[in-house]
């Protein structure tokens, strides 16, 4: 038999892990791989932390070079090549040479589609200026630090994760640095509330932040100037997009490839194309999400050399390899000492939805409170009211933050439920967590919520026929005030006795600085027959971060 030709266009992570795999599975295939790049393994979400120089050595980010990929894995590689055809019927494709023009047909039996995304580059007035950046490959890269070598003042455009990595690092440079971001928060897939902290930080780091404000365009000359929907403008000496990604899939429509309603690639369960023999994987491909089975596009690294390994798996062993079960959507951020992340759906997507659930959040410590450097942690919960499954969650803190998340997209992904949550059992020594874990925490607070000991709320109430019970000592109180008039302040340990201060025909929301104190406020007053909230995840979970009652960061 002749050998099995494989041809894989695109590296990086889905591709390179695709063309690694089926020469671990077969030494006889002939494997070529065309990257339209000069480099066809490089670790992408690396990029910000070399132009910020925690990352030294560029060749760090090279993990395979078109030389050990020849030499380790025998693989026919074409750096500098790009794919400009499919010939469906005659299973061949054609490529180009972008040094030299030439172009020439590569016959295949089984072709992989790895060509990723691209950066989103709107066609707004001066966008064209060679002062104005984009990030997605290591040439990018290196004219971004070149031109950050000369410029003071930086703008970043869009707050998401790479926005986000891009301006810590530009302030990392000694960069004075404007943030811009279209929704009114940072960290836009995140809800509101959990991405403050995060907030706090940029500003405690100086970093100037426009939130509700587009990008409108650009003026150029002696000084480059981004001018916003507002009217404002924001003077620069570089800027980079970070608008998002959309899928490179101009070669799979002109194949006539299907594709989805975004313009992603559809496959199946085992990553193939509407045309069996070819395969696509990577962030240009619409997958199932893991929870509803619907489609989905995560474009993300991890998800991306899964797929590509099994796309490997499926052309040599089909009879073993299982499908691919969907996607997530795990993902975590690092802003200066603050980690912010979340995994599975988010309560704005639910309601956008309208699928029903539930939700809490709960504050806690990383490690024993009592044992030196404990950091805080908020971890909101997102569950199914009927079956209890755990729908999503997110996380925010100093330390930590990846343990919790990595523990609940683990739950979500073995469809556990609010009860596994609350008995779930976590390594537990005072240098690493506490007895009563914050995963643990958020399954009693859920529980709790759906056997009716508490009834959270997620907001002051506007309705001054609510009576708000402030909970904190007093000092805190006069320290941090809330922002609303005729707050009622009992601490806790006074509450028993001095009950008789409250309304019993008005209902009552009780508040606390972490939302702890408050449940056990609520209750003391449900128990007592008063109607009675608990604001969860407490004054730092709800509370706008400019007004005086928010605490600062530790």
């Amino acid at each position: 038999m002749n050998p099995l030709r494989i041809v894989v266009v695109g590296g990086v992570a889905a591709g390179a892990s695709a063309a690694a795999r089926a020469r671990r599975l077969s030494e006889s295939a002939h494997i070529t791989l065309v990257e339209r790049g000069p480099d066809v393994s490089f670790a992408n979400c690396g990029l910000p932390y070399f132009i910020g120089g925690e990352i030294t050595q560029r060749a760090a980010l090279a993990v395979q070079t078109p030389q050990t990929l020849k030499s380790m894995l025998a693989l026919d590689v074409h750096p500098n090549t790009e794919a400009v055809a499919v010939d469906r019927a005659g299973h061949r494709v054609q490529v180009r040479a972008l040094d030299s023009g030439t172009e020439t047909w590569l016959p295949y039996d089984k072709l992989v589609l790895a060509p990723g995304a691209k950066p989103i580059r709107p066609a707004l007035p001066g966008v064209d200026d060679e002062r104005i950046f984009t990030l997605r490959s290591l040439p990018d890269m290196d004219r971004i630090k070149a031109a950050a070598g000369s410029a003071q003042r930086v703008a970043v455009i869009g707050a998401g994760y790479i926005g986000l990595e891009m301006a810590e690092q530009f302030v990392r440079l000694g960069k004075t640095v404007t943030l811009v971001e279209l929704q009114a928060q940072v960290l836009p897939p995140l809800d509101r509330p959990m991405s403050l902290l995060v907030e706090d930080e940029l500003r405690r780091h100086g970093v100037k932040l426009i939130l509700g404000d587009g990008i409108a365009g650009f003026t150029g000359g002696a000084e480059l100037t981004c001018r916003l929907q507002s009217g404002r403008t924001v003077p620069s000496e570089l800027v980079v997009l970070a608008l998002g990604v959309q899928p490179d899939t101009a070669l799979a429509r002109a194949a006539g490839l299907a594709l989805g309603a975004r313009g992603h690639i559809r496959v199946n369960a085992f990553m193939q194309t509407s045309d069996p023999d070819i395969y696509a994987a990577g962030d240009a491909v619409e997958v199932a999400d893991r929870l509803t089975g619907e489609p989905c596009a995560v474009p993300l690294g991890g998800p991306a050399n899964r797929q590509g390994r099994l796309v490997a798996d499926h052309i040599f062993h089909p009879e073993r390899t299982k499908p691919f079960p969907g996607v997530i959507g795990t993902s975590i951020v690092r802003v200066f000492d603050v980690a912010a992340g979340l995994t599975g759906w988010s309560e704005k997507r639910l309601r956008a939805a309208g699928r029903p659930y539930r939700t809490v959040t709960v504050n806690d410590n990383h490690h024993a409170g009592y044992y030196p450097g404990a950091k805080p942690i908020m971890l909101k919960l997102l569950w199914e009211p009927d079956s209890g499954r755990v729908l999503g969650a997110q996380a925010t803190g100093f330390v930590g933050v990846d343990k919790r998340l990595d523990v609940l997209a683990t739950a979500i992904a073995g469809e556990l439920t609010i009860d596994d949550l609350a008995q779930l059992e976590l390594a537990y020594a005072p240098p690493f967590g506490a007895a009563k874990d914050i995963v643990n925490l958020a399954g009693f607070a859920a529980t709790n919520t759906r056997d009716g000991l508490v009834d959270p709320v997620d907001q002051l109430p506007d309705d001054h026929a609510v009576q708000v019970l402030d909970v904190r000592p007093p000092a805190l109180v006069k320290q941090h005030p809330l922002p609303r008039d005729g707050v009622i302040n009992i601490p806790l340990a006074e509450l028993r006795a001095r009950a008789s201060e409250l309304d019993p025909q008005r209902p009552v929301v009780t508040v606390c600085a972490l939302g702890k104190t408050a449940y056990f406020a609520a209750r003391v007053l449900a128990q007592r027959g008063w109607r009675v909230q608990s604001l969860t995840g407490g004054i730092r979970a709800s509370v706008d971060p400019r007004s005086p009652a928010r605490l600062p960061t530790p």
